[in-house]
């Protein structure tokens, strides 16, 4: 939208305007939700607990953010960081739920040496999908997660989860391989 303000000018407002976080809610409430989803809190009330807790860390922390970095980052690494103290404080499993977006992550799989036509005898379902990706380690399956799923840059997965940027590339490479043998029957499209 034309003259709508950035998130880093919106954080800025915030300082003065405590009304103004509103507004930072309105545009990450969903786009989290769906990523804690994604990292493993199947639970509704558990992932809006998770992201009322992220929003009261950001609210709390937005003196210490660098307006020079990207908000979007820093808003998901402290999403990344409750979901996993989540994980820790309750000892849970993630129980990993994909939707519609998942194909294009099984189009990164495409094995280039699968036969096509013994290929085509079968597709991967979603729910096959997420076992796999609940059996990987779980570093790979947030690498996975923001890289296809929530579309994040390389740049954006290393500041999330503060890496450098030539860690994400390996960290993706070797989840995708991570994920291709966590599917031994399955020839993916």
């Amino acid at each position: 939208m034309p003259g709508e303000s950035t998130d880093e000018e919106v954080v800025r407002r915030t300082i003065t305007d405590k009304d103004a976080f509103a507004e930072l809610i309105g545009r990450y409430e969903a786009k989290l939700g769906r990523y804690l989803e994604r990292l493993g809190l199947g639970v509704r009330e558990d992932r809006e607990d998770v992201l009322q807790n992220v929003f009261i860390k950001a609210y709390r922390n937005l003196n210490s953010f660098d307006p020079s970095l990207s908000f979007s980052s820093w808003i998901y690494r402290i999403a990344h960081n409750e979901a996993m103290s989540f994980f820790r404080a309750r000892r849970a499993r993630p129980q990993v739920v994909l939707g519609d977006d998942s194909d294009f992550l099984l189009s990164e799989l495409r094995d280039e040496h699968a036969d096509s036509t013994r290929a085509a005898e079968r597709r991967l379902s979603r729910e096959e999908l997420s076992r796999a990706l609940v059996a990987i380690d779980p570093q790979y399956r947030e690498v996975l997660i923001l890289r296809f799923f929530d579309d994040r840059s390389y740049t954006e997965i290393s500041d999330i989860l503060q890496v450098p940027l030539g860690t994400v590339s390996t960290l993706i490479y070797r989840a995708k391989r991570a994920l291709r043998a966590a599917l031994p029957n399955a020839f993916i499209l």
